[in-house]
């Protein structure tokens, strides 16, 4: 199904990617944090899947989640990341062509590692969401308005909270949040109580060191259900939704060694959302095909780089079938691997 990986050079220890047409050309564009040398990287499309050198821009200390939307409603999408070892989250507004500022940077909790955009308070302007694995908390910073961020409201959550998505779990039309809780092995959910306020959360139990969560309906039930990565256990978790925003206990699906990140997709054009999930310690990535009813078939693995961390599914050449996009921690580099 998918072809051989193609590599590009990219900052020391990449961490996460995003993958959206930065410079309005409608060929999707790669970002990514590089960890170890404090920047985010920009790889430019060239055409047919293939992408130019990464041009980098400085952020905080030890960047990890990056997130890529337009913030200050220019129709031009900017960069957030998440600085671990400096405790803030970076902006850096897109000043067109794909050429970005210097980044603005607002405090959050100790650690911050994931980081998610989206509008929680129904003001038409995106929100900032960040894990604060170090403070167990998530972080809420509203939009002010022309990309800048009012301070965050914390809200408790499990132990080192690793991984965070927003979506509307319980069909109110309010986007909620939802938790990988790394040190607490469970999933944390946050129901949007109105104007970007939450409740408290409700934890799932999921597998060993939760490291990665999806939210999205992969039983056909018009429901978001949440796909979790449990590193410690080798394990790919589905909890389905019963409605109301509660959860199944999770049904689990072996994969590599230390799975990191899950991205899920439809990637066989049958209108059923499959699961991708990057193993770390086996130096690939694996593929789990929706079966129906949110059941998914065994794993076919995919070599790739060094470490791999992100993944990301997106059409990166234009032929409407989606590719997959990872970053490889150990190796430097992002690989591309093209669907057949």
């Amino acid at each position: 199904m998918f072809l051989n990986q193609t590599t590009y050079s990219v900052g020391s220890g990449p961490v996460s990617v995003a993958v959206v047409d930065v410079n309005s050309d409608n060929k999707p564009d790669i970002v990514v944090a590089n960890y170890n040398s404090n920047n985010v990287g920009v790889l430019l499309n060239a055409g047919s899947g293939t992408f130019n050198g990464e041009t980098t821009y400085a952020v905080g200390s030890d960047p990890q989640g990056v997130a890529t939307v337009d913030v200050n409603s220019d129709n031009k999408p900017d960069i957030i990341v998440a600085n671990y070892l400096s405790n803030t989250v970076g902006v850096l507004l897109n000043a067109g062509n794909g050429i970005f500022n210097a980044q603005t940077t607002y405090s959050v909790g100790n650690g911050p590692v994931s980081v998610a955009v989206f509008d929680v308070n129904s003001d038409n302007k995106p929100d900032i969401v960040v894990t604060n694995a170090g403070s167990n908390t998530v972080g809420v910073l509203f939009n002010a308005g022309s990309g800048s961020f009012n301070a965050q409201t914390t809200y408790s959550v499990g132990g080192n909270p690793f991984s965070v998505a927003v979506a509307d779990v319980n069909s109110d039309n309010k986007p909620d949040i939802v938790v990988a809780n790394e040190g607490s092995a469970t999933v944390s959910v946050l129901l949007n109580a109105g104007n970007g306020i939450f409740n408290a959360q409700t934890t799932y139990s999921v597998g060993s060191g939760p490291v990665s969560v999806a939210v999205i309906d992969v039983n056909s039930d018009n429901k978001s259900d949440i796909v979790v990565v449990n590193w410690g256990s080798n394990t790919v978790g589905v909890l389905l939704n019963t409605g109301s925003g509660t959860f199944n206990a999770q049904t689990t699906y072996s994969v590599g060694g230390n799975p990191f990140s899950v991205a899920v997709a439809d990637v066989n054009s049958d209108n059923k959302p499959d699961i991708v999930v990057t193993n770390y310690l086996s130096n690939t990535v694996g593929v789990l095909l929706n079966i129906g009813n949110g059941t998914f078939n065994a794993q076919t693995a995919y070599p790739v780089g060094t470490l791999p961390r992100w993944v990301a599914v997106v059409d990166v050449n234009s032929d409407n079938k989606p590719d997959i996009v990872v970053t490889n921690g150990g190796s430097d580099t992002v690989s591309i691997i093209l669907h057949c």
